[in-house]
């Protein structure tokens, strides 16, 4: 379902534990983390969709949750045309979303990456809440920034904690993933060896 401008209505999930820390999934076979996303449906409002994206690809449910805020506006980005189906080229432009900002009030054992036949990601860790802007596929990047710049003000107090930080890379060193070794952004929930530019959906 796209709009008039060819843009897709989408929402995105920004999950954060007591920590501040959000939820980072690796999609599945792939070498890539996001955030959870996921397209509108027809007839959902954006609410009922974020709900519908949270359990089909994280497995929460409403009451594992509280909902802490949204972006105000449509967020949106294009897609490069080498990215879109050939027979969507020349109408389809990209995604408008709504960044839901949630706080888990549940377990970290709630999550399951298994809720559907359809899974979305193959493991997630907790990363520290500014992703660092490299490390997200370059289209996105603007969406990304903004939906955190946006959303950190209802965690952080503090002006110098909503600084975003982009280092060249994710990693200052090579995690060893699922061994017990804690990295620089967490703990890898599945045992995974991992880069990171984010994908696309």
């Amino acid at each position: 379902m796209l709009d008039r401008e060819g843009y897709r209505p989408n929402v995105g999930i920004i999950l954060v534990n007591q920590k501040n820390e959000v939820f980072w999934g690796k999609r599945i076979r792939e070498h890539s983390w996001q955030f959870p996303q996921g397209g509108i449906n027809h007839g959902e409002s954006p609410v009922q969709a974020m709900f519908r994206e949270l359990h089909e690809e994280v497995g929460l449910k409403p009451e594992h949750v509280r909902i802490l805020g949204r972006t105000r506006n449509w967020l949106r980005y294009n897609v490069p045309d080498n990215f879109v189906r050939r027979e969507s080229r020349g109408y389809y432009k990209g995604q408008k979303q709504i960044w839901f900002l949630l706080r888990l009030v549940g377990k970290d054992s709630d999550v399951s990456l298994r809720a559907t036949n359809h899974p979305e990601f193959d493991a997630w860790r907790w990363s520290r809440y500014w992703v660092p802007l490299d490390a997200v596929i370059e289209f996105k990047r603007e969406v990304y920034m903004q939906a955190l710049n946006e959303l950190s003000k209802i965690i952080f107090r503090n002006p110098s904690e909503t600084r975003l930080s982009r280092p060249r890379q994710f990693y200052g060193r090579k995690s060893q993933a699922g061994r017990g070794k804690k990295t620089d952004t967490g703990n890898i929930q599945k045992t995974e060896k991992a880069k990171i530019p984010l994908g696309v959906e």
